[in-house]
């Protein structure tokens, strides 16, 4: 891969904000010029009483799961305002590196990352573990999918589910973003989320999508999110087979090789 291989490409970043800045220096890397534009906040839950319930009875689990290092952050929150420790006979999954990596940081054995980062492949993992009558807790976001809960209850765990954080659209933006895209200055979009994706189409309101996009590329970083941004009427050109951001990164990078370099707008 040739040095810069994004020199002179200007990217637009979703996530959250206090999400991106490692990822802007990762891009930034690559020679990419980066505009963070986050469509979701990362906020806690409206009440804490189920998250404070689940704390106070961590001994009664067997596994606890994580699905993001946000609900580890909210999850540690509430862990040290309850004065409580993980039990050393809980054992944890962490779907993902970044997970993982926020769990380490807390002095926390991780006892299975799946080798795709998504609900199916740990379902796929915990098949070769008899669950009937273990008792699992799940840390998740308000809104996620049904697929692992299902799962889980389907090979016999008893399942707690429990909201750690909320996903939430930004009350403003709208207006920047359309300017940003009039002036067909965007190479390529970002999407790390089901979540960017639906408030990034819902900033729009009732632009028509094709005619907005017209000329950026969309990346998304792994295929739950990629399914979504199809439903949402855009069309996806790069998905890493590592659904990670230094994967999405390189998958960027790869995609513009072929492509003559732009000159730098700085």
């Amino acid at each position: 891969m040739r040095k810069n291989p994004l020199l002179g490409r200007r990217i637009l970043m979703t996530r959250a904000r206090e999400q991106s800045a490692e990822s802007t220096l990762l891009f930034e890397k690559l020679g990419a010029e980066v505009i963070v534009f986050p469509t979701i906040e990362i906020v806690p839950p409206l009440r804490w009483d189920a998250l404070d319930q689940a704390v106070d009875r961590l001994r009664t689990y067997d596994w606890i799961i994580f699905t993001s290092a946000n609900g580890v952050h909210f999850f540690w929150q509430r862990l040290k305002k309850r004065k409580r420790r993980l039990p050393p006979s809980l054992k944890v999954c962490a779907i993902g590196p970044a997970t993982a990596k926020a769990l380490k940081g807390k002095g926390v054995p991780v006892h299975y990352v799946p080798k795709k980062y998504i609900a199916e492949a740990v379902l796929q993992g915990f098949e070769e573990v008899d669950l009937r009558g273990k008792r699992i807790l799940l840390a998740r976001a308000r809104i996620a999918r049904d697929v692992l809960p299902k799962g889980l209850r389907k090979m016999g765990a008893k399942l707690d589910v429990v909201e750690t954080y909320r996903t939430v659209k930004p009350r403003a933006g709208g207006r920047k973003l359309r300017r940003l895209l009039a002036e067909e200055k965007i190479d390529v979009i970002t999407f790390t989320s089901s979540s960017t994706v639906n408030h990034f189409v819902d900033l729009l309101k009732k632009e028509n999508i094709k005619t907005a996009l017209k000329g950026v590329s969309i990346a998304c970083i792994g295929p739950v999110t990629a399914r979504t941004a199809k439903a949402r009427g855009l069309k996806v050109v790069v998905q890493p087979d590592q659904y990670t951001i230094p994967g999405l990164a390189q998958a960027i990078a790869k995609y513009f090789i072929p492509l003559k370099p732009r000159r730098t707008r700085f």
